[in-house]
């Protein structure tokens, strides 16, 4: 199989940029901080094309609003050639991004207007170009524990929803109760230990002890993002198959250095910055077997919709964590989508509902 095949499908789509304009969105989060996206939308031929910058800095979304007019964008292109072109302007204009990664994430929301613009315009959505289908769409629910931790919160989802799956972050905190009320739940798929993120607020690093108990807790779950150091390498031995990578993860090349063959990988689009990065990424884990997840960033708008087309055409029936953007809010109400998520009958561009 040709490298660059699902890309090629979508490499020479014409599309053509008129203007372009930002959208700050805001929105308090269950995890206990303010989340701020910048929807980017692109304009040309009387179609609007939108992608979500999830970028994890508040000022960085203030200053790229104070500029507004700041990049020239317009222009004719083949969907490649403005990648070409966005690859050589610095979107955070001098300013250096609180981490490296958040190239990435602007980019890849300029990029994802662009690929919905395109589509747009040539009057197709993405699995038409493809030539795929939209399937539902399964999805898990992601949360952390209150402190101390305790099972009620996900106790609490299920008496909401028995259906309901979950992607949990344990922490040193958890004691051996936590892990086997959770556990008897049966409805815990992944398990991230957050231990390849480095001067986050989420940090979490490498605990021999929590990681035995949960390798030996819930010993069918997947296990994300494991710090590997000469105490804890051990006791992964045998369960490489459940582990699972999520922040080192931006390109074929960022597989290729993971101390194995991965078994899964969680997939975030925003990571790879560009579209061709993105189903290059895809493609390669087809060709080599590893199975696939679809991950998310807090999302408020456009983004997380773009999340549940990519996981519908590529690995829906998989343990997504791309919950609709109400499982995030802080205290939710009303009635919330089970899973799986059903696509609309007519979507268009890069978009899925």
């Amino acid at each position: 199989m040709r490298a660059y095949m699902i890309y090629d499908a979508v490499a020479d789509l014409d599309v053509t940029v008129d203007s372009y304009g930002l959208d700050r969105r805001e929105r308090d989060t269950s995890s206990g901080f303010t989340r701020t996206t910048t929807v980017v939308s692109l304009v040309g031929d009387g179609e609007v094309g939108r992608g979500e910058d999830v970028t994890y800095d508040g000022d960085a979304h203030d200053s790229l609003l104070d500029s507004p007019n700041a990049f020239d964008l317009a222009g004719s292109y083949t969907l490649d050639g403005f990648s070409e072109s966005v690859s050589g302007i610095d979107l955070f204009r001098g300013e250096e991004p609180g981490q490296v990664v958040f190239r990435n994430y602007r980019r890849w929301a300029v990029e994802s207007a662009a690929l919905d613009l395109a589509l747009k315009q040539a009057d197709t959505n993405l699995a038409e170009r493809l030539g795929r289908t939209y399937d539902p769409v399964r999805f898990v629910v992601s949360t952390r524990l209150e402190e101390p931790p305790t099972g009620d919160r996900v106790l609490g989802w299920l008496e909401r929803d028995p259906s309901l799956e979950f992607k949990l972050d344990p922490t040193s905190a958890w004691t051996d109760d936590v892990v086997e009320t959770l556990a008897a739940t049966g409805t815990v798929c992944i398990l991230d230990l957050k231990g390849q993120y480095h001067g986050t607020t989420v940090d979490q690093p490498a605990d021999p002890a929590l990681y035995e108990r949960i390798v030996e807790g819930f010993p069918e779950a997947l296990i994300e993002d494991p710090a590997l150091n000469e105490e804890t390498r051990p006791l992964f031995e045998g369960q490489e198959t459940r582990v699972t990578w999520d922040y080192p993860i931006r390109g074929v090349g960022t597989i290729q250095e993971l101390p194995w063959e991965p078994a899964w990988l969680n997939i975030k689009p925003s990571r790879f910055g560009s579209v061709r990065s993105l189903l290059e990424t895809i493609d390669y884990c087809r060709e080599n077997g590893i199975r696939m997840f679809g991950g998310g960033q807090f999302e408020l708008d456009v983004g997380r919709d773009q999340l549940h087309a990519i996981a519908s055409l590529f690995y829906p029936n998989a343990p997504n964590d791309v919950a609709p953007t109400a499982y995030n809010d802080p205290d939710p109400s009303g009635e919330l989508p089970s899973s799986p998520l059903s696509p609309a009958a007519d979507p268009q561009g890069f978009s899925w509902a």
